[in-house]
């Protein structure tokens, strides 16, 4: 039995293969759980700048705003003069209309996108949706948050349910074109991997 571009699209991007970066881009969500994955990468130097994602305020959904990820991240290691604030966006599509506006204006080729587990495939599919269409040639990485329990019992949800309703949101989303395709993020993680592999030998 074949898989689907489904599972595979899933399979890559569990697997991704992270590189030196031009930025790590922390999406706000998930409470206090998504920062140390960013702080750690930030630590082992897969980028000089990281940037934090987000400008809703909503304790009870999980949206902590920048002013309190902001000393976890500088508690973690990470120097201050390091971190950038877009506080914008409102939901994951102005995520990725802010971000890479910041990337293109800054000359950013590469970007290390964190989220949680389970909203990381729909995070992706966003982002490479404004990618695709504007035509650029940026590089985008998965750094999925993973030392997060799946069966823990919050005030958003139990994760294990809410990846049941980020598919849910995919299929809703990609109707509406705001998402890529399986099909095309697999198509697009053919080309990544081959411009990586170009960057590294020079």
């Amino acid at each position: 039995m074949k898989l689907t571009p489904r599972e595979k699209f899933i399979i890559l991007v569990d697997n991704d293969c992270i590189s030196k970066s031009d930025a790590i881009i922390l999406l706000e969500g998930d409470g206090y759980n998504r920062y140390p994955t960013a702080a750690q990468l930030w630590k082992e130097g897969f980028a000089d700048t990281l940037v934090f994602s987000g400008g809703s305020v909503n304790y009870e959904y999980g949206s902590y705003p920048y002013n309190d990820i902001l000393p976890k991240l500088i508690e973690s290691g990470v120097a201050a003069n390091s971190i950038l604030c877009e506080a914008n966006s409102l939901n994951t599509q102005e995520q990725a209309k802010e971000v890479i506006e910041i990337a293109e204006k800054r000359g950013w080729s590469k970007l290390i996108l964190v989220a949680s587990h389970y909203h990381q495939y729909r995070a992706y599919l966003t982002f490479l949706k404004y990618i695709i269409v504007n035509e650029l040639q940026i590089i985008l990485l998965n750094a999925p948050s993973r030392n997060i329990k799946w069966f823990e019992t919050n005030k958003w949800g139990e994760r294990y349910d809410l990846l049941d309703q980020e598919f849910d949101r995919i299929i809703k989303y990609y109707k509406l074109g705001h998402l890529a395709s399986f099909k095309e993020a697999i198509e697009y993680q053919k080309w990544k991997e081959t411009q990586v592999s170009l960057m590294l030998k020079k």
